[in-house]
């Protein structure tokens, strides 16, 4: 029997919760790895922060934790980083905390995944960034704090706290599985972090594999086109934002042309890209192209007014984080 049984799982939210917030996020990506054969648990997660904090959602993770399966995540912003650096220290010098922060290299959560070894992820960006670029950031990182080399790649992933750390290897004298423990948290950019971005932007290009991220879209002589978007996702967060501005709730039955607007400027206040705009339109507004002759000329206005608005004296606009 796991230790502490569904007794924990008010224990896990709870402290889930913080380190959550502490990497805010339009979406998160959960992977399940199993500890023994390192095959995947079927099926693609990616959760907005309150279906991920759902306890029904908890209760699932934690049966498939007690099965053997390792719980893994990340930040997701489709096929770029989004913002966030993971150091991987298996081996961290004394004081590590102390010297992340005496560098600018302020973390934002960091985790114990088993006595000694420790998980931090540092925001470097408000932004997505490319995948290669983070990648450079991470190598660079990994360098300065001799931590694992093998995880400094763009869109590694961590572990979330609350589960069970299942590898054989971790387990502890008495047999069980060491937990996952939530060292600190605290939401924040580091101060260090535009030097870092400048210093890899100086430094040759790094080839990452595509690995199974695909990009969502890109622009084909000014004309905006899918290519292979996870739609899934793009609808679970046009309706995330749907859900966050209370659209249904105020207007039962709106006009899409003006929730569109409504949600492309609450995505682009967020720090979303224009192009990942434009797809959760495309995926996610109902109905869509409905009437438009030209669905890509709507998406390119739609985006174009939305910017304009966030930008205007006329529309002082503050919207907060996303689930």
């Amino acid at each position: 029997m796991e230790q502490g049984g569904d007794r924990g799982l008010g224990v896990c939210g709870t402290i889930l919760h913080r380190q959550i917030a502490a990497l805010p996020c339009l979406l998160y990506e959960v992977r399940l790895i199993h500890s023994g054969s390192r095959q995947p648990f079927p099926g693609v997660r990616r959760w907005t922060a309150s279906r991920l904090l759902n306890p029904t959602t908890l209760r699932f993770l934690r049966i498939r934790n007690r099965e053997g399966y390792e719980v893994y995540f990340r930040p997701y912003v489709g096929s770029d980083n989004a913002g966030y650096i993971l150091l991987d220290l298996d081996h961290p010098a004394p004081n590590i905390l102390g010297s992340l922060r005496t560098q600018g290299h302020e973390p934002s959560v960091v985790v114990e995944t088993s006595p000694g070894k420790l998980q931090a992820w540092i925001r470097v960006s408000r932004q997505p960034l490319p995948p290669s670029l983070a990648t450079r950031i991470s190598r660079r990182l990994a360098q300065l704090y001799a931590a694992d080399r093998a995880s400094a790649e763009g869109r590694h992933l961590g572990r979330l706290v609350g589960f069970a750390n299942r590898k054989p290897q971790r387990r502890q004298h008495d047999g069980l599985a060491p937990w996952v423990k939530l060292i600190y948290a605290g939401t924040c950019l580091a101060r260090d972090s535009e030097a870092l971005i400048e210093s890899a932007l100086t430094e040759p290009a790094i080839c990452v594999p595509a690995r199974d991220h695909k990009p969502l879209l890109q622009h084909t002589s000014g004309a905006v086109s899918d290519i292979a978007p996870d739609s899934t996702a793009l609808l679970a967060l046009y309706q995330a934002c749907l859900a966050r501005l209370h659209i249904l709730e105020r207007y039962p039955s709106p006009d899409w042309s003006i929730a569109d607007k409504w949600i492309a400027r609450e995505l682009l206040q967020a720090g979303t890209s224009t192009a990942t705009v434009a797809a959760v339109l495309r995926h996610g507004s109902p109905g869509f192209p409905r009437r438009h002759g030209d669905p890509d000329d709507y998406l390119r206005r739609t985006i174009r007014c939305a910017a304009r608005q966030l930008h205007s004296p006329v529309f002082p606009v503050r919207i907060q984080a996303l689930d």
